[in-house]
């Protein structure tokens, strides 16, 4: 199962942005606590463009509380990893993956960072910015570890219009 996890997020659009990502993907979704916003709030839910509801989703009081309740192998996003993106094996249908997103400002802590450097990476950019937006960030490796996996479980038409839409 793929996971994606924010570590104390604080902007409402970049999370209902990812509920979205991770309702129409069917990967679960980790918030973990203190975060910058009320989930109830309307720019959520804007953001998320109703399909908060199809999100499966658990908030968690800290880091600790998180590591707890969960077992598998983790993955930290952060600019000062090494190693890209797509060094790794995804593939493994078989694990809980876990994909680990800091805080929009400062990311994940260092403390965290340094106990599992070797599952640090990063999606690389230029030098004219530091980093790319976290919803970018997650989708970007939710569909590289889908890609991986072959699209477990997603369509390959559009279910509304149907497969045949563009031959009609």
């Amino acid at each position: 199962m793929i996971n994606v996890v924010l570590y104390e997020p604080e902007i409402p659009q970049n999370t209902g942005n990812i509920m979205r990502t991770c309702a129409g993907t069917g990967v679960k979704l980790h918030l973990i606590k203190p975060l910058g916003f009320s989930l109830d709030e309307k720019s959520i839910k804007r953001s998320g463009a109703n399909y908060i509801d199809s999100c499966d989703y658990v908030v968690y009081e800290n880091y600790d509380d998180f590591l707890s309740k969960n077992d598998g192998e983790f993955y930290f996003l952060t600019r000062y990893g090494t190693k890209t993106h797509t060094d790794f094996d995804y593939s493994d249908t078989t694990k809980n993956m876990y994909l680990v997103f800091g805080r929009e400002s400062t990311g994940i802590p260092k403390e965290i960072l340094k106990n599992n450097i070797d599952k640090c990476l990063r999606i690389p950019t230029n030098d004219k910015i530091r980093a790319l937006n976290l919803s970018n960030c997650v989708a970007i490796m939710v569909y590289e570890v889908l890609r991986q996996q072959n699209y477990p479980n997603l369509l390959g038409y559009d279910s509304f219009k149907g497969a045949d839409y563009l031959k009609e």
